[in-house]
């Protein structure tokens, strides 16, 4: 009898060759294979007549194919097979590239569907196919699956099927039965049937409700599990509230946001329960301040505090920050990076396990083994998406369980923060200081390039300074880097010969970007020519202008993010895109540049847009990867939140729920969130 923790290998028409090829799927049970969820399905039926195929669609028709097809050998590696095919209105030639089972698969007479892109001239059509379907053998609607070389479609619908022949209840029910009967939810091996063999778009639509509600449920349930420990109590609490002190040392006043934030810590600090909390800011909104004012709370009460960062440059300016804020209270504040010398470290390191150290600002060599605290109470990362719990966590362990602030100038959707961050509380700053000026924003095309090179010396001429984002996206390999080296030489010998050009990206040495820093920061550069290493962190008030070259290539909050590193001065400030692109998702993403500053509006439109896809550019280090919800399910996750509250409310360690404790456990614990 087949059961869900049944290895792989062991499914008929598997083995252990063709388990190796899953195991890159992520599929090494029987229970994996069933919850592989087709990313979409082909509809056979909605074929179109060879005569109406239009030139350059890619669609599927409904053909009696000629003879079965015959092979040319092109070149080493490469074989292409043809015949035609016709359905009465049109004969068709078919290009089969590279695949002899598919070609010998077809029969001369046979009626089959055939699905590719349709080439060649109103007279003479061809098509270059990627799949075929014998009409007789093949239901209207067939999956589509995430696939790995080696394994296609057909092969894991096929193993699918033998499995849910050999028994029909083979997956748990994770769900409490009260739940799916007041959510009228469809029981779980009838919805992974039709999640894989709809009988009808509403079963189809039923099955998926049902599986999304589960998936978002056991995420629930895991998150909050990691956010008990903000239930307990601790022995860290705030002897006062200091805050007003420490506003009176400002040379400004903070907005209702930042006193409204301010105020929710406080409170939480001083409740006797842990705070764990996550800041949510604009750029330039000053979430800094915010960190410090609690930091300042946390010193006058007798405990340190430490500030982590994800990179160099970033932890760099957070350390004259806090240095600035604190410079008339005489607390002792240390910096601790990768760059720190051997000697610096190990005085850093007595002095902080000591407590002559009050604040310790640095990036992940915070969490090295080595580094002890003598009373740490307040924990502040920044720009949390870059870390993942796991290595919130890690520094959390360097305390008795200290409280938390988790800082990002990304903004995100309210629904998208529930997902990721659903372990935290939410605190947003939601307006920006007085007297920011706002960023004028304007989109060219290529053939204005020069325009725009010209407008930027005017600013260089006037002792100001700006940014060239390079037209690239990915940071790390070697083309890349030498690329965008070669971009700034260029720059540097032709268009701002006579100008100080720098180039700033992700893979040079520490020393090497704080040298480059410096310079820009002190104007010796007046020119950065940057990869995105500068979306987040780089604060240079003298920079007004930035040009973003190939702006299309970027995401709605990455391009937001970009320009925010401008405007931070008394100078009015331009940001200029660059694109050629004309299709309509790239013209309303540059539309809604130039017509809003608001991240928060941005990030939604930016959610619509982009949909399920990974909203960040890069996958959340250590939180769950979903297999069929999407960010856009907002209902079904508020429904699974307001449920998981409530089991955990009735039964916190799920004690009377074993499924779906076991559950929650393989999901988090394939991450190792929960130990």
């Amino acid at each position: 009898m087949i059961e869900q923790s049944t290895n792989i290998k062991y499914l008929k028409g598997v083995g252990e060759k063709r388990a190796k090829m899953l195991e890159k799927l992520g599929i090494f049970t029987v229970g994996d294979l069933l919850r592989h969820y087709p990313r979409s399905y082909r509809q056979w039926s909605d074929f179109v007549e060879i005569s109406k195929a239009n030139i350059g669609d890619t669609c599927c028709i409904k053909a009696i194919a000629g003879k079965t097809p015959s092979g040319v050998k092109i070149r080493q590696g490469m074989t292409i097979f043809k015949t035609d095919a016709t359905d009465g209105t049109d004969v068709i030639k078919i290009t089969i590239f590279n695949n002899k089972y598919m070609a010998q698969s077809i029969e001369q007479g046979k009626e089959y569907y055939f699905y590719g892109k349709i080439s060649g001239n109103l007279y003479s059509k061809e098509m270059t196919v990627s799949e075929i379907a014998d009409v007789e053998k093949t239901k209207s609607v067939s999956p589509i699956y995430p696939l790995t070389q080696g394994i296609n479609s057909k092969y894991i619908s096929k193993l699918v099927s033998t499995a849910l022949s050999q028994g029909s209840d083979i997956l748990k029910e994770v769900i409490p039965t009260h739940i799916r009967e007041s959510l009228c939810l469809m029981e779980i091996n009838k919805a992974i049937k039709e999640i894989h063999f709809p009988q009808s778009e509403d079963l189809l639509s039923e099955a998926r409700r049902r599986l999304v509600f589960e998936e978002l449920f056991v995420l629930q349930i895991g998150l909050m599990k990691l956010k008990g420990h903000g239930k307990e109590k601790t022995q860290i609490v705030l002897k006062g509230d200091f805050t007003n002190q420490f506003f009176e040392s400002l040379p400004f006043t903070p907005t209702n946001a930042q006193k409204r934030a301010i105020n929710e810590c406080i409170e939480q600090m001083q409740s006797g329960y842990l705070m764990n909390r996550l800041l949510q800011g604009d750029v330039g909104s000053g979430k800094t301040a915010v960190a410090a004012s609690l930091i300042y709370n946390m010193v006058k009460s007798g405990y340190q505090a430490a500030f982590m960062a994800p990179t160099e440059i970033l932890a760099i300016q957070h350390y004259n920050s806090i240095c600035s804020f604190f410079k008339s209270f005489g607390f002792n504040i240390a910096l601790l990076t990768g760059a720190t010398t051997a000697k610096e470290k190990r005085e850093i390191k007595a002095k902080l396990k000591s407590g002559e150290t009050d604040i310790i600002i640095g990036t992940h060599a915070l969490i090295q083994p080595d580094v002890e605290f003598s009373n740490i109470g307040l924990v502040i990362t920044d720009e949390q998406h870059r870390f993942g719990v796991r290595q919130r966590n890690a520094l959390l362990d360097k305390g008795n369980v200290p409280h938390t602030l988790v800082m990002s100038a990304t903004p995100i959707p309210r629904t998208l923060a529930l997902m990721i961050f659903g372990d935290l509380d939410i605190s947003v700053l939601d307006e920006l200081p007085p007297g920011r000026q706002p960023i004028e924003t304007y989109c060219i095309d290529s053939t204005k390039r020069e325009r725009a090179y010209n407008y930027i010396k005017k600013h260089l001429d006037r002792g100001l300074q700006g940014y060239i984002v390079c037209p690239l996206v990915e940071e790390g390999n070697d083309e890349t880097l030498a690329a965008a080296k070669k971009y700034a030489e260029d720059l540097a010998s032709k268009q701002f010969s006579g100008y100080s050009v720098g180039l700033l990206h992700g893979k040079m040495k520490p020393k090497d970007k704080d040298k480059i820093m410096a310079e820009f920061v002190s104007g010796k550069v007046q020119l950065l020519v940057s990869t995105t290493v500068i979306e987040v962190g780089v604060d240079v008030p003298n920079a007004v202008i930035m040009v973003i070259e190939n702006s299309e290539r970027f995401g709605l909050s990455q391009l937001h993010q970009l320009r925010g590193r401008i405007g931070r001065g008394e100078h009015q400030s331009t940001c200029i895109l660059i694109s050629d692109a004309t299709n309509d998702n790239a013209v309303k993403r540059m539309n809604i540049m130039k017509t809003t500053a608001d991240g928060f509006k941005i990030a939604d439109e930016d959610l619509a847009l982009r949909g399920p896809g990974d909203f960040f550019g890069d996958k959340q280090h250590g939180l769950p990867e979903l297999k069929i919800a999407m960010l856009t399910d907002t209902f079904i996750l508020k429904e699974a939140n307001t449920f998981a509250l409530k089991v955990l409310e009735e039964d916190n360690n799920l004690d009377n729920n074993q499924n779906l404790k076991e559950a929650v456990e393989k999901l988090f614990n394939k991450n190792k969130l929960l130990n």
